[in-house]
């Protein structure tokens, strides 16, 4: 019989956020797979959890992931975690689960902990739609193609970012969106130093260019404002009515189209074709 993957959040800073569930799960997997061992010893040590441990990262993700799900297949019970968080969200976990899926095993996902989530709830950004674009590119060019292509996007955007890379960050930000975009910096959430900024791009840039940036970092983005349409002019109505008439259209035929295609009145169509 085979067994389950379980994907277990673990605390993204305060240890209290583990579940009853999740610490559960942890004492009955026959194996946990860790990001990283050292990291998940301390929390279950911290839960007096004693478990085999396994290291899966982004290095060895191929290898391991085979061993992983060939064990499950087998009829074993395996714990994924990240170091912090829920695993498979911008993490090597993502590879496992594609792995179990195409073997037909059964993944589990456990709700809790995600930095993304409790980041835009208390960001004050709109929530009603967003897109997670997780860690932008080190190499500038990347990041700034990865930026370009979101200039228009109207969803609200969430990165996550760490202190040594924020201001680079910000700056190629600011130029892509317009230093006067809305961010929320969201710092060292469920920890002791939690901290949100809400502020402009540009004036992001200012404070942290003269206050170096300390603590993992969820950047909150506002997403593009909407392009105001301008209505169409009678102009624009009359060169549409002779562009349609160049086609084969009666003048007839040629306003009632040009109508509906501008949103306009015929009668105002009408008078700007004859105006022209």
């Amino acid at each position: 019989m085979a067994g389950i993957l379980y994907l277990v959040p673990t605390p993204i800073g305060n240890l209290g956020d583990i579940s009853i569930r999740c610490r559960q799960t942890l004492e009955e997997a026959d194996f946990i797979a860790a990001e990283d061992t050292r990291v998940s010893l301390k929390l279950l040590n911290h839960l007096g959890i004693k478990k085999s441990l396994v290291s899966y990262h982004e290095h060895n993700k191929a290898a391991m992931g085979r061993q992983i799900v060939e064990r499950i297949a087998a009829g074993e019970v395996c714990a994924l975690v990240s170091d912090a968080g829920s695993p498979a969200i911008s993490d090597p976990g993502e590879d496992l689960v594609k792995q179990c899926a195409e073997a037909g095993i059964t993944v589990c996902a456990i709700p809790g902990p995600c930095a993304a989530i409790t980041a835009l709830s208390i960001s004050g950004q709109s929530t009603g739609r967003f897109c997670f674009e997780g860690f932008l590119s080190t190499a500038k060019k990347s990041r700034r193609e990865h930026l370009t292509a979101l200039a228009g996007e109207r969803r609200t955007m969430i990165f996550y970012e760490a202190p040594h890379k924020l201001l680079s960050t910000l700056e190629d930000m600011a130029a892509v969106f317009g230093p006067d975009r809305q961010v929320s910096l969201c710092r060292e959430l469920t920890k002791l130093h939690e901290e949100v900024v809400r502020t402009t791009l540009g004036q992001a840039l200012e404070r942290y260019t003269a206050q170096p940036p300390k603590g993992e970092f969820v950047l909150v983005v506002a997403g593009a404002p909407a392009q105001v349409r301008q209505a169409p002019s009678p102009e624009d109505a009359a060169a549409r009515v002779r562009a349609l008439m160049d086609q084969g259209l009666t003048r007839k035929d040629a306003i009632r189209q040009t109508a509906q295609e501008l949103g306009l009145p015929k009668n105002v169509v009408y008078d700007a074709a004859l105006d022209a």
